[in-house]
């Protein structure tokens, strides 16, 4: 099926990037699409946009979920649009030649953000590290 538009600008041409891409925690069944190694344990959509607008990239989020994401929750809700291409076809950024350039940059900058390196003091943002499945806090009664 053809685009509405073969304009690389339009925010319909712009790529997608879900979360799921980049997570380590997922298989490739599952719809990691890069090696294990070089992904990033649980991203979020905040954190793939804020690594691609300090790059320089033309970024949006959108409230989407990949079709095989089965956690409906907020933290794994979103996502981002980037565009990899001006008007004229010519690359936004030189770096940038490929859906696989960018899930790898964005990979490579998410441990490097300060909400994952602060241990202490940065709010609830911080504590997102040990959040996996919310299963291992149990009540005492």
């Amino acid at each position: 099926m053809a685009h509405l538009s073969q304009n690389p600008a339009d925010k319909e041409r712009f790529l997608c990037l879900y979360p799921i891409y980049i997570n380590s925690k997922k298989s490739l069944a599952e719809g990691r699409r890069i090696p294990a190694g070089k992904a990033v344990e649980n991203p979020s959509c905040s954190e793939i946009r804020d690594v691609l607008t300090a790059a320089g990239m033309n970024v949006y989020v959108e409230n989407k979920v990949h079709p095989r994401e089965w956690n409906r929750d907020v933290q794994f809700r979103g996502r981002v649009r980037v565009q990899l291409k001006q008007e004229d076809g010519s690359l936004c950024l030189e770096k940038f030649t490929s859906r696989k350039d960018v899930m790898f940059y964005v990979a490579e900058m998410i441990p490097k953000l300060k909400t994952r390196t602060q241990k202490g003091g940065g709010g609830d943002s911080s504590s997102q590290q040990g959040e996996g499945g919310k299963k291992s806090k149990k009540k005492k009664k």
